[in-house]
């Protein structure tokens, strides 16, 4: 093992080369050099001013050829055929129940009104669900369906519905029988059915969502979790009251007891008919994890299961016989580098005759590609030194797909169509320069889409007729939001390479507003470095960025160092089991770089971050580089022993397996380095993510070797620091950087 301080040692024998990538910035944020001298600056009021961003367009689509639309809050449907729309559920309905969102049944006959929005982790939630016939236009009442719903969900098909209440599971065959209650045993904190516990709704399913209906509605499956053994994390909610109260969750951190998790499915026509879908022997006797459900028809369903290493997976096919379900075909992959996926594994998406699946897994040079399941046996469709992001959608003759193959941009996105002809780019030669960073969401057979350009132009929205790929309409071309911007004084952008150890590793900065190279700027990095994350990449934001490089003239810039994602295994994988290592030199690194390009005041050097960045932001001027004169550290982790099982142990393994780099990694060891910067720390005391014990620990240690430092908390704010603290915590980190750069 190599401990962290000598290999930040490492970086002075690296080989660093620095590529400029000339990138057209006039239609990115407007390039003002010479610009109109009346022209206003972007100001820190602006950054919270929703009309001063740019806007999208949602759609919900209910058929091939119909969407619907919420606008003034009515929802209107809209037939792209015809190119008529009436309005389908009026303003009055959502008065009526105070509902602030709608689900709607598969036949088109049902609404669900959600209300009384209650946020619980980063997904889960409360609310209550109003049924509304749209035949009869009446509400059912009295509901048999509680006030604080954990999770609702209609059947594909017809109107049959489940919700999760009490951490119990119920089903409802029509929205006016009488609910079904299918199990009992649910406890807060303790088991739950139907829906994730903390670990698994934040890190392996990244929703609150752990129930699954068949195709047809006959079956749904739902996943128990036991959190008997899992340990408590606890923090006080100050509140109002006299007396603060104790928030206590199951939350596993390395090398603790994980969840137990099982997966049974009930039948929804007698719901006392429930049988167990079994994990595969070969991992009943270690732990393992419930990565992903998919249904493929009514009587097959597919499941991942993947080892608490998070290095081998099973992916195994179950068909109904009688009253078990028989494992009737698997997929196994192991991964000798790193991880399985990018964070959780993905979802398999299965052909239109369902004899067969598409899975997004690595091929032999450890890019992420399409492969072609059949029999057990994985056929790669896709290839080439690019990445595959996901599946969009498949259809009987194609599979269409996202990827960053075009024009050799890791941080650009277009959407292609696969068949056994051949592969065509659907949006790669859509609006020019504009759009780099582009996405479709397709109507149920892919016959329409809608094309989302979100940069690096002024994001662009349009209805796209994929039977012969022509747009039919533009949906939101944000020139109202180009007119508001047009006396302003905007940034430009930059983007280029920096050649660390043989990889090409990307950078962006936003450019104050007649940006001179022969003057020197401040430079504020803005990082985050954690596995697969990217920064560097093409999509048009307006952001404290702006401000910063509008108002203050500060350089801000971003860099995606080893570690980083979408370009391969090979370089996702250099931080495997070493977190806080290459990762946190590669930023030192950059910073180094930037200054020797000629236009940065190397005395006036920042770094920021969020959680992960906030982490990164930590170790940086904990090493005692020597490059930054200050940062802002917000939510960071300052030891991953304190972090949860799932994220921290795929990629640093457990405590006892890797002893030495979890020792090495911690922000707190290196304390006395902080006597030469200036440092603010940041947390919120009721972040359920990143412990405010984080926090804690970095101001202990400081405190410890006599560092003098900023800090500031937000007193009953989660990891977002949302609300009222959002504007605060930026307000209060520029007040920070004017002081540090002045």
């Amino acid at each position: 093992m190599v401990s962290v301080g000598k290999v930040l040692l490492g970086v002075f024998g690296v080989a660093v080369v620095v590529i400029l990538i000339a990138v057209p910035t006039a239609i990115y944020l407007k390039d003002e050099q010479g610009g109109n001298k009346n022209h206003r600056a972007f100001t820190l009021e602006d950054v919270f001013n929703s009309s001063l961003k740019p806007k999208s367009y949602s759609l919900m689509w209910i058929s091939d050829n119909e969407y619907l639309r919420k606008s003034e809050g009515s929802v209107y449907l809209h037939d792209v055929l015809t190119g008529k729309s009436e309005e389908f559920l009026s303003k009055d309905k959502f008065n009526e129940k105070n509902a602030y969102d709608y689900q709607l049944s598969a036949d088109h006959k049902y609404v669900a009104f959600m209300s009384n929005h209650s946020k619980l982790w980063r997904h889960s939630f409360t609310a209550s669900y109003s049924l509304y016939d749209r035949l009869l236009e009446t509400f059912f009442t009295p509901s048999d369906i509680p006030d604080e719903v954990q999770y609702f969900a209609w059947a594909p098909q017809g109107h049959k519905l489940a919700f999760v209440w009490g951490n119990n599971v119920y089903i409802k065959t029509s929205p006016g029988s009488a609910r079904q209650q299918v199990t009992f045993n649910g406890e807060d904190n303790w088991l739950l059915n139907g829906i994730p516990d903390w670990v698994y709704e934040e890190e392996m399913f990244s929703t609150n969502q752990g129930l699954w209906w068949s195709p047809g509605g006959k079956h749904v499956a739902y996943a128990e979790f036991n959190d008997t053994e899992v340990h408590n994390i606890e923090y006080t909610w100050y509140g109002e009251k006299q007396y603060p109260s104790t928030v206590s969750i199951a939350y596993p951190k390395p090398g603790t007891p994980n969840p137990v998790v099982k997966l049974f499915v009930v039948n929804t026509d007698n719901v006392t008919e429930i049988t167990e879908v079994l994990v595969p022997a070969s991992f009943s006797t270690s732990e393992h994890y419930l990565a992903t459900v998919t249904w493929v028809t009514d009587t097959r369903i597919a499941v991942q299961w993947l080892k608490r290493v998070q290095n081998h997976l099973i992916l195994q096919i179950y068909s109904l016989s009688g009253s078990r379900w028989d494992p009737v075909e698997n997929l196994e992959l192991t991964s000798s580098t790193g991880w399985i996926g990018r964070f959780s594994p993905p979802e398999p998406v299965f052909a239109a005759d369902k004899n067969s699946y598409y899975l997004l897994m690595s091929d032999p040079k450890g890019y992420k590609h399409i492969h072609h399941v059949e029999g057990g046996k994985a056929t790669q469709l896709t290839t080439g030194d690019w990445e595959v992001i996901n599946i969009v959608k498949v259809t009987a003759d194609s599979v269409y797909y996202s990827s960053n193959e075009d024009g050799n941009r890791p941080g650009g996105r277009n959407v292609y169509r696969w068949t056994k002809q051949g592969t065509t780019c659907l949006t790669c030669s859509l609006h020019g320069e504009r759009c780099h960073y582009n996405s479709a969401y397709f109507s149920h057979d892919a016959s329409f889409y809608r094309m989302s350009c979100s940069g690096p132009g002024i994001p662009y929205h349009s209805l796209m007729d994929n039977r012969n790929n022509t747009e039919k309409e533009a949906l939101e071309d944000n020139k109202a939001f180009s007119d508001l911007i047009s006396d302003i004084k905007m940034p430009t952008m930059r983007r280029g390479i920096i050649k660390i150890g043989g990889y090409n590793l990307w950078y962006q900065m936003f450019l104050p507003p007649g940006f001179d190279e022969s003057k020197k700027y401040p430079l504020l990095i803005d990082v985050y470095a954690g596995p697969c994350s990217q920064k560097a990449d093409y999509v048009y934001r307006v952001s404290w960025a702006t401000y910063l490089a509008s108002t203050e003239k500060i350089i801000v810039a971003s860099f995606d160092g080893r570690g980083s994602g979408f370009q391969g295994d090979k370089l996702m994988h250099e931080i495997y089991k070493r977190l806080g290592t290459f990762e946190v030199e590669d930023q030192i690194t950059a910073a180094k770089q930037f200054i020797k390009m000629g236009f940065i005041d190397k005395d006036r050097v920042a770094i920021w971050g969020w959680s992960y960045g906030g982490y990164v932001t930590s170790m940086v001027l904990g090493s005692g580089s020597g490059v930054f004169k200050c940062g802002m550290a917000v939510a960071p982790v300052s030891k991953w022993i304190y972090y949860d099982s799932i994220y921290t142990e795929r990629y640093m393994m457990e405590p006892s397996e890797n002893p030495d780099f979890y020792a090495n990694s911690t922000v707190t060891a290196r304390a006395k380095n902080f006597h030469s910067v200036q440092y603010l720390l940041v947390h919120g005391t009721a972040d359920d993510n990143v412990h405010f014990q984080q926090a804690a620990e970095i101001s202990e240690a400081l405190v410890d070797e006599q560092v003098d430092f900023e800090a500031m908390w937000y007193t009953d704010k989660d990891h977002g620091l949302g609300d009222s603290a959002y504007q605060h915590v930026y307000t209060h980190m520029t007040h920070f950087l004017q002081r540090c750069f002045a």
